[in-house]
């Protein structure tokens, strides 16, 4: 790989090494989601939430689509194929 492709992966691996957003990233593996479905489900506080999809969208990993008051986020899965085509190289 690429020093810039491990850069990324390393990057990627920084950001779920966090219980939430790993949790988040595991929810928005099955679609897209607004910020108070994501609050319920963690049953974390709306502020912590939205720290971390903010995080999450500076490295990228999330998109958002606004849908009339509300965001719905989703994972960026060309931004998460760099980890799954390193973890493949691991077999």
């Amino acid at each position: 790989m690429k020093p810039s492709e491990l850069q990324a992966v390393a990057d990627v691996c920084k950001m779920l090494a966090d219980p939430t957003r790993a949790s988040i990233v595991v929810i928005l593996a099955k679609g897209p989601k607004p910020v108070m479905a994501l609050v319920k489900e963690l049953k974390v506080r709306q502020p912590m939430v939205s720290h971390h999809l903010g995080l999450l969208r500076n490295q990228h990993l999330l998109d958002g689509k606004r849908k009339g008051k509300q965001v719905f986020y989703s994972l960026n899965r060309v931004r998460l194929g760099v980890v799954r085509e390193f973890l493949a190289k691991l077999k």
